[in-house]
């Protein structure tokens, strides 16, 4: 009898690990991004996990971004998910709205500038994923 309930107890705990994945983080950083003009998005590279991450079926938790820009030419940013993008009301924070999508997908920054504005050169893009 005490065989027979460790073993089931065991294949339980097995099962139930292969469906959670376990928690974890992955960062990147990509090259800056020249926004030209107010008519025009324009993206940054992909903002991939490496490979070492092995992030598998795991979803995003929360998401810590950055980035710089002049103090004297701010511009309209947003953070990309292939599912969805949301507006950054700074130039660095922290973010659960993107919480429960895929862990494993690109990300994105997105930007643009103000009618009238001069070209800025944006660089410093940084993602930090924690997933799990």
């Amino acid at each position: 009898m005490v065989t027979v309930s460790i073993t089931v107890s065991l294949i339980a705990m097995g099962l139930a690990s292969s469906v959670q994945a376990a928690p974890g983080s992955w960062s990147s950083q990509v090259p800056s991004v020249m926004v030209a003009m107010s008519d025009r998005v324009s993206s940054s590279q992909p903002i991939v996990a490496p490979s070492a991450a092995q992030v598998g079926n795991a979803v995003i938790d929360r998401i810590q971004w950055r980035y710089e820009a002049p103090p004297a030419s701010p511009v309209n940013a947003w953070l990309c998910h292939p599912e969805q993008c949301i507006p950054l009301n700074s130039m660095r924070g922290s973010t659960m709205a993107l919480a429960g999508k895929h862990a494993d997908a690109p990300l994105y920054f997105r930007f643009a500038l103000t009618p009238g504005q001069r070209p800025v050169r944006v660089q410093g893009l940084q993602a930090i994923v924690n997933y799990q």
